[in-house]
């Protein structure tokens, strides 16, 4: 079996990752229907080859073709996220029904949300490619936040994507000059973003969500913060390090991070498909209290030191005695602060006093951990707090469209066929009811056997 096309050592640091959806074959005699795409990666490969410095024998770019499924494809896989400069997604309708290019996407842009909070610079770039042209109102809320003006490329390319300019002949000068501005557009990235610092840590590519939700959906996302700030007097024991003029500043993560956690938060939570609403707990309580059906899951982010504050332990307090399962509460608690790890035990008290909840089944829905240490662990943690919320907020929510209320006045309308069989006493047939509302989880994409067809990637086993 050959071996995977890309860089051959954790040493060399592709310049580009061409993410794209495997195409199945319809029958097992016919050939291999990725074999275009090959063609453009290898054409990639060359250009950049001619750009750049790299030396002879390196491939500037990593393809998974050729992979053998049953050594280690999961791990050359995260290796090559964990290193490349440029990630670029080979659209297409399959493509984004393609769990494992929801993986792919999400691995790469959660690493350079990480990076961007570490070191405030941008790390690499998403370079989106037309394999077949897309509608943007079809594209997750991740493509659609990219921007990205295919005319540069071309306008034919902007028409057909690099498949339609492959297969017609009379397009091949115009295959040729776009797949020249792609490389281009390659090494520019990796010019301008020369920052390669944490490059990345290899991650467990089969517990990875999918940047992509589900085709056609909206799904909002309420992220609120309780936490001190520095315009008020702070907590005895704590200073000012981590805070700024408003709650919204808080960053536990000082110094290592230079980003406030909120922002950072919102930022993974859109790279999961999510609509993000970001807001102050204390200013969303009276609303978060509502008896009304929830409007959308919510994360709660808990800085424990703001429980020194009597009033605001008194309206987590009001909180925790509400049962609200739709809303996590991720407490993030930074191992490498003294002061608190010195205030560790009174702060945690605090803390699991006013979430004391009525059960068990209660706490394990509302609290992720209870002290999440760092900032990669922070990553890792708010996708299963949205996971979790998202899923009891699917259980909670009101149906849609709302049944109608009865209306005594309403006069009947006259019939055309006759009474019906409720006039002579007998109770007509009962309707079966309709189907049950999805139960989303943010990662559970194409989950039934029609959809799974349909956007089937052969990358699995």
């Amino acid at each position: 079996m050959a071996a995977p096309v890309g860089p051959g050592g954790s040493s060399d640091k592709p310049y580009f990752f061409l993410s794209y959806a495997h195409t199945p074959r319809n029958d097992p005699s016919d050939p291999d229907p990725d074999l275009w795409v090959a063609k453009l990666y290898n054409d990639l490969c060359a250009h950049v080859l001619q750009m750049t410095t790299l030396p002879a024998g390196v491939r500037a770019g990593f393809m998974d073709r050729g992979m053998n499924l049953g050594e280690g494809w999961q791990e050359s896989l995260a290796e090559a996220l964990a290193h490349c400069r440029v990630f670029v997604p080979l659209y297409s309708p399959r493509y984004f029904r393609s769990e494992e290019c929801g993986k792919e996407w999400y691995a790469f842009s959660q690493r350079a949300a990480n990076h961007w909070a570490l070191y405030d610079s941008p790390m690499g770039a998403i370079v989106p490619a037309l394999w077949v042209p897309v509608p943007p109102n079809d594209l997750p809320g991740p493509a659609k936040q990219l921007q990205f003006n295919h005319a540069d490329f071309g306008v034919d390319y902007a028409a057909e994507g690099f498949y339609g300019l492959i297969k017609l002949s009379y397009l091949k000068h115009e295959y040729e000059r776009a797949v020249y501005r792609l490389a281009q557009r390659i090494v520019r990235v990796v010019e301008e973003t020369k920052d390669t610092r944490n490059t990345g840590r290899q991650v467990d590519y089969r517990t990875l969500p999918s940047a992509f939700g589900p085709p056609g959906a909206s799904r909002p996302l309420d992220v609120t913060v309780l936490a001190c700030c520095d315009s008020e007097e702070l907590p005895p024991g704590r200073g000012p390090d981590c805070y700024g003029p408003s709650q919204r500043d808080w960053n536990p993560y000082h110094p290592q991070s230079n980003r406030p956690l909120i922002e950072h938060a919102a930022h993974l939570a859109r790279n999961l498909d999510y609509q993000v609403s970001i807001g102050l707990f204390e200013e969303e309580l009276d609303r978060l209290l509502d008896t009304e059906p929830p409007t959308a899951p919510g994360v709660l982010l808990l800085d424990r030191w703001a429980l020194r504050y009597p009033e605001r332990l008194e309206k987590l307090r009001r909180f925790g005695q509400e049962h609200r399962p739709w809303i996590s509460v991720l407490v993030p608690w930074n191992r490498a602060d003294p002061e608190s790890n010195g205030n560790d035990e009174s702060l945690r008290s605090l803390a699991e006093q006013a979430l004391a909840p009525s059960s068990a089944e209660d706490r394990n829905r509302r609290f992720i951990r209870n002290g999440v240490p760092s900032l990669e662990a922070f990553g890792e943690d708010l996708h299963h707090a949205v996971v979790r919320a998202t899923r009891h907020y699917a259980a909670h929510a009101p149906a849609f469209p709302p049944a109608p209320e009865p209306d005594e006045t309403r006069r009947e309308r006259p019939r055309l066929r006759g009474p019906s069989p409720d006039a002579y006493g007998s109770a007509g047939p009962t309707l079966p009811p309709g189907p049950d509302t999805p139960n989303s989880t943010g990662t559970d994409h194409g989950s039934s056997e029609p959809d799974k067809a349909e956007g089937q990637d052969d990358r699995e086993p």
